[in-house]
């Protein structure tokens, strides 16, 4: 269809109403290829890489300030990560707790992480409850963001000292989609 109206333009006699219709075509094109990135951009959401995650470069509220994901009985670990409040955590605590209730199979009942003190961190490790059939494990780590993953057993149910990654380098944004629309669009200007 904007083919015919292509071709139509280059001759001697071209009407107004063709012009509306070649504008309709390019306006049609536009919001197919936003479309297209808008689509694109939902499906990535779900491959969010939480190890990724930079440090902040804001000013700190005070010295040797860090975050933690934060959640209070999420139904999963990766929409706890996700939905996590980005705030600083309170200058009395000093390290990242995760406490991570399953069944048997190993399938989550509930996930809480939070900012906490070393009194919360001294009960590190795993119990299994036999009145409710569940399995508690709690674990706690230092450094910015570091509660990334879920305890489930004696070997990462621990109380791990970690640092932050600090890179001096930042990473090359990803350009593909801006260059796609712009491939696409260029036949069309």
């Amino acid at each position: 269809l904007c083919d015919s109206f292509e071709e139509n333009r280059r001759s001697v006699a071209f009407p107004i109403h063709e012009v509306g219709m070649l504008l309709l075509c390019h306006a049609l094109a536009v919001v197919v290829v936003q479309i297209f990135i808008f689509s694109e951009n939902r499906a990535f959401a779900k491959n969010i890489n939480f190890y990724n995650v930079r440090p902040p470069l804001d000013p700190t509220p005070f010295p040797n300030s860090f975050k933690c994901f934060t959640c209070e009985n999420a139904g999963d670990n990766y929409n706890c990560n996700r939905w996590a409040e980005d705030k600083w955590c309170p200058q009395n605590t000093e390290f990242c707790l995760t406490i991570h209730h399953f069944t048997n199979h190993g399938r989550s009942i509930s996930i809480t992480k939070k900012c906490a003190s070393k009194n919360e961190c001294h009960f590190v490790g795993c119990r299994h409850s036999h009145d409710s059939e569940h399995t508690e494990c709690r674990s706690c780590c230092s450094g910015m963001i570091c509660n990334v993953e879920l305890p489930t057993n004696h070997t990462n149910a621990v109380f791990a000292v970690m640092h932050a990654q600090r890179t001096s380098g930042s990473s090359a944004p990803v350009l593909y989609l801006p260059v796609l629309a712009l491939v696409f669009m260029l036949p069309l200007l």
